[in-house]
């Protein structure tokens, strides 16, 4: 059975009740994924590590544009030769929007400011996500690359999408989880307030061919520098392919709604920093010395169950 939701066509299960917008389901099955060919997409923080990859991909099926400071032009011209037309503004200067089309049918929000200035980094992230939907208010959704870094500490376990928050990231990145925090609060402001269909994706660990958290472990192990770990061990995460998240991303925009969808976006495995710096040991030789840091991150694994009911499960292993 399927139904159209406020992000899309989604399957319904036999036996479920809807009620508007809303469905309550007794046998939870994915949602059926937008199809984003010939779609003319907005993708911010082009330039970063998880965003690139999406970029390239995208702009071999849509009208992709993105969006930049492109304070360097080798950067600008990296993504047009991609396929992608790009556009260069400030998040945190709304008047730089005027430059941005306003009949885009998906926006992703990958950009993120980490600059240590508290005043700057929350009108990048937390006021920018403001600028950027009332601009882009029309469109069918808006995804919301959030962070697993919103979370309070809690050890081994798992967090939920309503676990407690807090400053998780304070020690390395001082403005982060704020930041994070405060541009979830305007993001859902935003969509309520306008209407517009939308998802909160709270990314894990991200990594892929173009580098990743992994990638950084091995060039230390290479380097004999020691790698921090949290005493409170083993340090889980859920390690999240660049090929498994854009295969991801039409389903979490089928599942944008104006009631805003909030879920936890990692690798359906559980995998600890101790996991994957020896598996990097066996593949390269290179030997992790590790030293105690009560300051470190400690573990931040996540709770997959509202993940795998919305989007199913994550394909890529965490050693390819």
């Amino acid at each position: 059975y399927v139904y159209a939701g406020c992000g899309g066509l989604h399957q319904l299960s036999k036996g479920s009740i809807l009620t508007g917008c809303t469905k309550l389901r007794r046998n939870p099955v994915p949602l059926i994924p937008v199809d984003l060919t010939g779609s003319k997409i907005l993708i911010t923080g082009p330039t970063g590590q998880v965003a690139l990859p999406v970029v390239e991909h995208l702009a071999k099926i849509a009208d992709v544009y993105a969006l930049a400071r492109f304070s360097n032009t080798g950067d600008r011209e990296r993504i047009e030769a991609l396929g992608a037309s790009t556009i260069q503004a400030d998040l945190a200067d709304a008047a730089t929007l005027q430059a941005v089309p306003g009949d885009f049918d998906y926006v992703l929000n990958f950009a993120v400011v980490k600059s240590g200035d508290f005043e700057y980094d929350l009108a990048a992230n937390a006021e920018g996500v403001g600028n950027l939907m009332t601009r882009c208010s029309g469109v069918k959704a808006f995804l919301h690359f959030s962070s697993t870094a919103v979370y309070e500490y809690a050890g081994q376990e798992p967090r939920k999408e309503n676990s407690p928050l807090g400053d998780n990231h304070r020690v390395m990145f001082p403005t982060y989880s704020i930041s994070k925090i405060a541009s979830e609060t305007v993001c859902r402001f935003a969509a309520h307030q306008q209407d517009i269909p939308t998802t909160i994706a709270r990314l894990s660990v991200p990594y892929g061919d173009n580098g990743g958290w992994m990638y950084f472990h091995m060039l230390m192990m290479q380097k004999d520098i020691p790698i921090d770990l949290h005493p409170e061990k083993p340090n889980y995460y859920n390690p999240l392919h660049s090929h498994d998240y854009i295969e991801k991303i039409p389903y979490l925009l089928a599942a944008a709604t104006t009631e805003v969808t909030t879920v936890n976006f990692g690798g359906s495995q559980k995998v600890s920093i101790e996991e994957w710096c020896a598996y990097i040991g066996e593949l390269t030789g290179f030997e992790a010395k590790f030293q105690d840091n009560p300051k470190a991150f400690g573990s931040l694994c996540i709770d997959t169950q509202k993940m795998h009911e919305l989007i199913g499960p994550t394909t890529v292993d965490w050693k390819e």
